[in-house]
């Protein structure tokens, strides 16, 4: 009987190392050729299934996928696609298996979030419905850091440490003219729900007094009047503030400070202008002259200054995907644990896909100040390992970084009948 191929697919929002998780998945597939024959990657994600387009990951060299583990974004394409309940769209299920039975496919390597442990763990369901025998791992990633049973998501750190140094750098700027310009700088970070990101912004303060001197959780309800209360006494006693806002700021009922009013493809609230929202309110109440930035897509596009405790996380959960797989797991997700010593340590366990969809992991009140403002020592002991070290990329003669080019060779189709994305 010949061997079974492998198909993997990155979904979702991107990040600075996802690629590097593809490079483990990939080089481990290629390091145990005993059990898997070809490894397919879905073009922009879970719809290359869908469509039938599928690149053939053996027609790159080993230097080219090598070279993914330090090039940010997703080489092979993403998407924003949660496939329906069974019920509601049984097409869209067989189409699948269709495409896998006609490419041999008996392994599939979902790479994404929370959204995308749940469309694993549909088609780990959808296999033995089906019948078609098919192990389904999830590789974890989302800046967001929300995925539970991990300590924290690859993806995640580099993040952090973008937004560390970016608000560090920052505030020396405002800091050194707000005698006669700027009064208050404010940094709009991602975070939905969940107020990882923003909470990294606080590392930037190292001792009593340092920027930022607010952030805005999710998970800490805003008050505007004691907000711009402290807005007000920081400038006084420093000259200037520094804010961190989450996008998901909201009040105590629920609504977002900056709700856009429409929704994303996978039914969330789109958010924007949470820092603007706040930069009038400021300017409104208080008369001070501000700044504002949007960290957005910098943030998790930002290789260059990625931590290496992320990139060395991103490609061991790959690695151990393709391991699970061959020691025939299914419905499952490379986790990393953190070691209880002092010293910083992890390690990679296998942690189920049915209590990992769709759950988000929010920040710890523990890890917030008791005026929610802030992070705690717990929070920062939490935060520091995760932007430890660096990890550059090669830079050429340009000056600029050199990231991997993927010839992106498809695979002959095989299936007459294309398939339309509703």
């Amino acid at each position: 009987m010949a061997k079974k191929n492998a198909f993997y697919a990155q979904s979702g929002g991107v990040t600075a190392v996802i690629n590097a998780s593809a490079c483990g998945v990939i080089e481990a597939a290629r390091q145990n050729k005993k059990h898997i024959g070809k490894l397919y990657a879905g073009r922009n994600g879970i719809i290359g299934a869908l469509r039938e387009e599928l690149i053939d990951t053996s027609k790159e060299t080993p230097k080219t996928i090598a070279a993914l583990r330090h090039t940010p974004s997703g080489a092979f394409g993403s998407c924003r696609y949660k496939l329906k309940s069974l019920e509601d769209n049984k097409a869209e299920y067989e189409r699948l298996i269709e495409v896998f039975k006609a490419h041999n496919i008996g392994y599939f390597f979902y790479n994404g979030g929370g959204d995308s442990a749940d469309t694993c763990l549909k088609i780990s369901q959808l296999s033995e419905t089906m019948g078609y025998p098919l192990q389904a791992i999830h590789v974890p990633k989302t800046v967001d850091n929300d995925l539970p049973f991990t300590d924290n998501s690859p993806g995640f750190g580099s993040v952090a440490k973008y937004v560390a140094v970016s608000t560090k750098e920052a505030a020396l700027d405002v800091e050194s003219m707000c005698e006669t310009s700027t009064k208050v700088f404010i940094l709009e970070v991602m975070g939905r729900h969940a107020g990882w990101i923003a909470a990294a912004g606080g590392l930037a303060a190292e001792k009593e007094g340092d920027a930022p001197h607010i952030i805005l959780f999710p998970e800490v309800a805003f008050n505007k009047d004691k907000f711009l209360k402290r807005v007000k006494s920081t400038v006084k006693k420093h000259g200037f503030c520094v804010i961190v806002a989450s996008e998901g700021a909201q009040y105590k009922d629920g609504r977002f400070l900056a709700d856009a009013g429409n929704t994303d493809a996978f039914g969330h609230k789109q958010l924007g202008g949470v820092a603007p929202t706040l930069a009038n309110m400021i300017k409104d109440e208080l008369g001070y002259k501000y700044h504002w930035a949007l960290a957005d897509y910098l943030q998790r596009a930002a290789r260059h200054i990625a931590s290496a405790t992320d990139v060395e996380q991103a490609y061991a959960v790959g690695k151990a995907a393709v391991e699970m797989a061959i020691e025939g797991k299914n419905a499952v997700m490379p986790a990393i644990i953190r070691g209880k010593g002092k010293k910083y340590s992890w390690s990679i366990k296998e942690a189920p896909l049915d209590q990992i969809a769709n759950v988000e992991k929010m920040m710890p009140r523990d890890y917030i100040s008791k005026d929610g403002f802030g992070i705690s020592e717990k929070g920062r002991a939490y935060l520091e390992p995760l932007i430890q070290g660096e990890d550059y990329p090669p830079y050429g003669k340009s000056g600029l970084p050199q990231f991997a080019q993927l010839k992106k060779v498809m695979v002959e189709k095989k299936i007459k009948k294309s398939f339309v994305i509703k």
